[in-house]
């Protein structure tokens, strides 16, 4: 007879993948975004990254948070994890707090073509979008959906270009965020 499954199991059939794995996604997106003309929708996959490894946060952690959430000084920002949204203030790593400035920058200029006051969510579109047949401009505070059409295109990408060398990324993020959030805080992280 075999014993029934532990609540993690049911709850997350897919693995993470590996802390190596994981490491190398983020040394590969925070090179991406610091080279000189980089695609904003690469910075601001590597924000996402960079916040995830640092914080542990999910994708709607991360939606909440603004850019009065940052203090750039301090090299922090504060997450309200959770449906019951406990407020934590995170310390960001070096590596992180260069992709978070220069994300900074890409979000002034996204900003620039709109009307009326600029967005106060850290995460913006990044081109034109289109919600229910409406055309919606870039600059505008990004959807969970956006989120995930976003991963999954660099997914796609990075799967295409190392086929057959590494093993495929999967295409839920919540596999790459679960690689930090389950390692050990002794493990030794790969920089």
């Amino acid at each position: 007879m075999s014993s029934p499954d532990t609540p993690a199991q049911t709850r997350y059939p897919r693995p993470p993948v590996t802390l190596g794995e994981a490491e190398a996604v983020w040394r590969d997106l925070a090179s991406a975004a610091t080279v000189e003309g980089a695609k904003p929708e690469s910075v601001r996959l590597a924000v996402i990254v960079g916040l995830t490894r640092c914080t542990d946060a999910r994708y709607s952690d991360l939606l909440r948070c603004t850019v009065d959430s940052l203090d750039l000084e301090r090299g922090s920002l504060v997450v309200h994890h959770g449906k019951h949204r406990s407020e934590h203030e995170h310390l960001l790593d070096d590596s992180a707090l260069v992709v978070v400035r220069r994300w900074l920058v890409v979000r002034e200029q996204l900003c620039v073509d709109l009307e009326g006051s600029v967005p106060r969510a850290l995460l913006l579109t990044v081109h034109h979008t289109h919600d229910n047949g409406v055309t919606v401009a870039a600059g505008l505070p990004i959807t969970r959906q956006g989120l995930v059409l976003s991963w999954r295109r660099y997914v796609q990408r990075t799967n295409a270009r190392y086929a057959g060398v590494r093993p495929p990324l999967p295409t839920r993020f919540e596999q790459l965020r679960r690689a930090w959030s389950t390692a050990p805080d002794d493990a030794p992280t790969i920089v």
